[in-house]
């Protein structure tokens, strides 16, 4: 099994060229957020741009348009129709896929929440969508029931679960998945062609070709509500200025648990935040050599 470094990020991350503009840094559409949970769409797309994004979209239901927008100024955004209880609305899915095509990568998941309208949304875009995917979250929540649909995908796909999400892919506990993290990640990888993320202490980074590594960056004080959107913002980003999703998922899991140590320095475990951790993503890749 290999372990994250510096080389990674090395392979996944591009120096600019100095007549680089946004429209060749690509463009992520970011499908996140509900109402009660505006803050994991703008975590997730404030660490997408601080990992060298040239477009960031963020597609969020209206009532939650207003909270983004004072918070993420950098974005284009689309407020779209809503549920009666604040998600989004299926109705939505004609713009969203077309808006995918026009993308380099798709985010999906963070704070969406779960109803009969955000899992046909999530199953439509894996099903449907032709640039590169990275489901977390609630989109994983989406398709615990049936992640058969995994096998549908016409373009890469990245998945970001936590261990009890999945627990919840696999009908397994928490305890068994982290009791086997590494057989859990890599059977799940290739019994469904897609790149998995196991979060959490020593995070695993698995491919259906067999491929995995472990990270050892990132500390306890990242446990924390939130920290989890920052690193789907960071992967997607990535994978949308062209890295495979491989070497994004890696890279930015590497990158992430940086930011973090760097973070644990400057307030400790216990105050730390994930916003600290997106802070401080700049200072990790200079450690990096950008």
């Amino acid at each position: 099994m290999e372990r994250t470094d510096k080389n990674i990020v090395k392979k996944a991350v591009f120096n600019r060229p100095d007549d680089a503009n946004k429209g060749t840094l690509g463009s992520l559409l970011s499908i996140c957020g509900s109402y009660g949970m505006a803050g994991a769409a703008i975590l997730a797309g404030k660490a997408a741009l601080r990992c060298g994004l040239g477009l960031l979209k963020t597609a969020l239901p209206e009532s939650i348009y207003p909270i983004a927008a004072h918070s993420i100024l950098e974005s284009v955004y689309f407020p779209l129709a809503q549920t009666p209880k604040g998600k989004l609305s299926k109705s939505n899915l004609p713009f969203l896929i077309e808006e995918a095509e026009k993308s380099s990568a798709v985010l999906i998941g963070c704070g969406l929440s779960v109803c009969e309208d955000t899992e046909e949304i999530v199953n439509s875009f894996i099903e449907n969508c032709s640039v590169p995917i990275l489901l977390d979250a609630d989109a994983l929540n989406c398709i615990a029931k049936n992640p058969a649909v995994l096998l549908k995908a016409k373009a890469p796909v990245v998945i970001t679960p936590h261990p009890g999400e999945m627990a919840r892919l696999t009908n397994m506990t928490a305890k068994d998945v982290n009791d086997n993290r590494e057989s859990v990640a890599m059977n799940f990888a290739e019994k469904y062609h897609i790149i998995t993320v196991l979060k959490g202490a020593g995070t695993i980074i698995a491919a259906p070709n067999g491929r995995i590594m472990i990270n050892h960056t990132g500390n306890s004080g990242m446990a924390t509500g939130g920290s989890g959107d920052v690193l789907a913002g960071m992967a997607s980003s990535l994978m949308a200025q062209g890295a495979s999703a491989f070497d994004a998922a890696s890279a930015a899991v590497y990158l992430h648990g940086l930011a973090g140590d760097i973070a644990c320095k400057k307030y400790g475990k216990i105050s730390m935040l994930p916003t600290d951790i997106i802070e401080c993503i700049s200072t990790a890749f200079t450690e990096c050599g950008f």
